[in-house]
């Protein structure tokens, strides 16, 4: 029992962070004059005032959060978050269900981009801020955010951020102090979202459009304030700034702060996955570019690199922006995007799929098996860079791969029964699983989630939160032993 309280007490402080994070819409509802003002208001005074019941019940409880404690908690905090983060959109927007609104927050927060609404032309500008500061604060983690608070009011966040975190080396920190981790993690952040900001607005699009997308290119998130997304603007300027963007957010952040900290950039060069996902988007591109000119998609070939670079990276990175519809294009090329979003973003990054780190480590691991089979006796460590890889981390990776993709065939093969068509099914499972927003066919970049089921909404809703929480963190916790003492 003491266990629950004690993490009832930090989702109350948590919930408590998370109502100020309503001020920005409230400040923009002010400021546009779009009648939402009340709602986020409404909204705030719920979240900060359940929070402080909560924590203010069980604040006896209060302790360091265990290991199994962090990924229950972790969970809780993604369902709970998503949940309170429907009311404006329930209140703002007429007939929206419970289950759209609720698969609109949780694309959000899991920076997913996949969206149930049309008319975003036209939504509420606090409304679409609100849509776009979830993939803002999802990208990171607000439970990040949140290790960097929590200690000043007696709970330990360690195993908060080891829950949280991506990747398959959870262990390294930047600071010997996690909380010091986290701050400065979001000071690189924010600093690259601000720059970003600026360079949109440079390249040609107003402030508030500048604000929201950048919110979504540094959490890869890939909402938009327009149904037609990037495509509104037609401009290869805009694209330019935030292909680049995209790129930066796909990186390990942790490697963007050693480069900031040390003023070099050869942080970048000993990254062991920043070349390899540079390489394998520019490989690609070229690629992908070379195959719709054959097919003559375009006109010229300059045309065609520039729809493929855009396309390719926003979805690779899972961002899941779009400037067309790629889903008309020859079949090989959205389906290798769509397999680029499973492996492209490195560990430490705002992306979702396996991660480069998994995807080194597994073709490094088959390589070695293969050279056992000419050498059985030889001693031949998996490294990756300069460092050898520890078998437990080896059989981890297998473990997640495994799981990952039972995931995506169990969550197709449920939407198939559901009626969807396979094309849009496998599709949509690996967009949302990969958080990469859109899919093929039904679910394309020309359409979104709208035309679902409830059924299928929820499969896919299910499907963001495994691939936000890595799989791992969401199903230890179906397993008898986690509910042993």
């Amino acid at each position: 029992m003491q266990r629950f309280c004690t993490l009832g007490f930090v989702l109350g402080l948590i919930l408590m962070v998370f109502g100020v994070t309503y001020a920005l819409p409230i400040a923009t509802s002010l400021y546009f004059e779009d009648g939402m003002v009340e709602h986020f208001l409404n909204g705030m005074s719920l979240n900060i005032g359940v929070g402080s019941l909560l924590s203010g019940l069980t604040m006896r409880f209060r302790g360091d959060v265990k290991t199994r404690d962090g990924y229950l908690l972790v969970a809780s905090f993604w369902i709970l978050m998503s949940s309170a983060a429907t009311l404006p959109l329930l209140w703002g927007i007429p007939g929206l269900s419970f289950t759209d609104a609720f698969f609109e927050t949780m694309s959000g927060f899991t920076t997913t981009g996949a969206t149930v609404l049309v008319g975003l032309d036209n939504l509420a500008p606090s409304l679409n801020l609100w849509r776009h500061e979830l993939n803002w604060i999802g990208g990171l983690g607000i439970i990040v955010l949140a290790v960097a608070i929590l200690p000043l009011l007696g709970v330990g966040g360690m195993q908060l951020y080891k829950a949280e975190i991506a990747g398959p080396v959870k262990d390294s920190k930047i600071t010997p102090r996690i909380a010091e981790t986290a701050r400065l993690l979001w000071l690189v952040y924010a600093g690259i979202t601000l720059f970003c900001i600026l360079a949109l607005k440079l390249a040609g699009m107003g402030w508030f459009d500048a604000i929201c997308h950048a919110f979504a290119t540094l959490g890869l998130g890939g909402f938009s304030t327009h149904d037609a997304s990037i495509g509104f603007y037609d401009s290869a300027a805009i694209e330019l700034v935030l292909t680049i963007f995209m790129l930066i957010a796909a990186m390990n952040f942790a490697t963007h702060y050693t480069v900031l900290h040390n003023r070099s950039l050869k942080p970048y060069l000993l990254d062991p996955e920043a070349i390899p996902m540079l390489g394998v988007i520019a490989g690609s591109t070229l690629l992908c570019a070379g195959y719709l000119w054959h097919f003559n998609v375009y006109e010229d070939f300059s045309t065609n690199l520039r729809h493929v670079t855009f396309n390719l990276v926003s979805i690779a990175t899972d961002c899941g922006f779009a400037s067309t519809d790629f889903d008309k294009w020859p079949p090989f090329v959205p389906w290798w995007m769509l397999y680029l979003s499973c492996v492209t973003a490195c560990t430490g990054s705002t992306g979702g799929g396996i991660k480069m780190f998994r995807t080194l480590l597994l073709w490094k691991q088959a390589g070695r098996e293969m050279f056992s089979l000419l050498h059985p006796r030889a001693v031949n460590p998996v490294r990756i860079g300069n460092t050898p890889i520890a078998n437990k981390i080896i059989f981890a990776v297998l473990a997640f791969i495994f799981l990952y993709f039972i995931s995506i065939v169990v969550l197709t093969f449920s939407l198939i029964f559901s009626g969807l068509d396979p094309i849009s099914a496998l599709s949509a499972v690996i967009a949302c699983i990969n958080n990469a927003g859109p899919g093929l066919n039904q679910v394309g970049p020309a359409g979104n989630y709208q035309s679902l089921s409830d059924f299928q909404t929820w499969i896919c809703a299910i499907a963001m939160l495994l691939g936000r929480l890595e799989v791992f963190t969401l199903i230890v916790l179906f397993t008898p032993t986690f509910w042993r003492k």
